[in-house]
């Protein structure tokens, strides 16, 4: 999407870290390790979790470009949030943030998201910016953190209730924070080092803590629905470990009707006769299953993991197209 370059408002950061060199076409996201209890003190800031894509915005002279994780060019996918992206009076930048279909109470809903982009309905989606990596000439990536946000901030300022919006942080007690999440429904917080520059990878500066267990699976197979016709009832997961890929469980709830059946015929191109999990299953974990080859990537919503390494009590949330089967490790 283009437009005009504006000329009335160009801002110039002077950071810290901060150097001119030119706009990167793309940068490897910086991502987070889990852990069950967020870090605490003063080096840390906090943010929520949200429950959506991550995306990066790239914009130069006027053009949009959103941005998978993988580099994928999704811009025609959110034709809204490119609109707002591109009334932004800026020469050039590089955002980190993540689009999000908000529930009237506040939360996000990763299952509402892709039932909006199947019926390519883009009204409702938002784009949470929560890094600037890039702006006006000026590469961003040595500065700190709270620079950088800060940076963020002057940049949104004013946009509080469109289709682009800031991600605030707070600098307070992260088992605080986490457990006030846990009560509003949110579905875990983001902490960061407050001094680092961005990194690309886990590099150990962001740590995630979540309300509930939810991560991507690899779907090796699928068992038939008892309930309807040409639907699945449940997948059969798995996850890459040094290279081969090692089942975790089934998931057989989380499923609408709409999406069984839809999951089903994309099953239909992806069937074979053997099991692409590396390691040997018992006769009930092979009872009924359609091995499939291992290209979907499902998000799932558990409890817990028992001692053998098994999902417990599973539900499916939706498929990620924004990540490949091989780097589910």
């Amino acid at each position: 999407m283009t437009r005009a370059r504006p000329k009335n408002r160009i801002v110039k950061p002077a950071v810290p870290g901060s150097n001119l060199g030119p706009l990167p076409d793309f940068v490897a996201p910086c991502l987070a390790l889990r852990q069950k209890d967020p870090p605490t003190g003063d080096a840390w800031v906090h943010e929520i979790k949200f429950d959506g894509y991550r995306m990066e915005a790239r914009l130069e002279g006027g053009k949009v470009k959103l941005l998978t994780r993988n580099n994928l060019d999704w811009t025609k996918r959110f034709p809204l949030v490119a609109k707002e992206l591109a009334g932004l009076e800026i020469e050039s930048a590089l955002l980190d943030g993540e689009i999000v279909v908000e529930r009237r109470d506040g939360t996000t809903s990763f299952t509402e998201l892709v039932a909006d982009l199947k019926a390519h309905a883009s009204d409702r989606m938002i784009y949470y910016a929560f890094d600037i990596l890039y702006l006006n000439g000026i590469d961003l990536r040595g500065a700190a953190l709270i620079d950088r946000k800060a940076v963020l901030d002057r940049l949104l300022r004013g946009h509080k209730a469109g289709k682009l919006r800031l991600s605030e942080h707070l600098a307070s007690d992260g088992g605080q924070m986490l457990d006030k999440a846990c009560e509003l429904g949110i579905e875990g917080i983001i902490s960061k080092r407050a001094d680092r520059p961005y990194r690309s990878g886990r590099t150990g500066d962001w740590i995630k803590a979540t309300c509930h267990l939810t991560d991507e699976f690899v779907v090796g197979g699928y068992l038939d629905s008892s309930a309807q016709s040409k639907a699945v009832g449940a997948l059969a997961l798995g996850r890459y470990e040094k290279g081969r890929l090692k089942y975790v469980g089934r998931v057989g709830t989380g499923f609408s009707r709409e999406t069984a059946g839809e999951l089903w015929g994309t099953a239909q191109r992806l069937r074979r006769q053997t099991s692409p999990f590396a390691d040997k299953l018992d006769a009930a974990e092979r009872r009924g299953v359609v091995w499939l080859r291992p290209a979907l990537v499902a998000e799932v919503e558990y409890r817990a993991v028992t001692g053998d390494g098994r999902l417990r009590h599973a539900s499916f949330k939706g498929l990620r197209e924004d990540k490949p089967a091989a780097d589910i490790v």
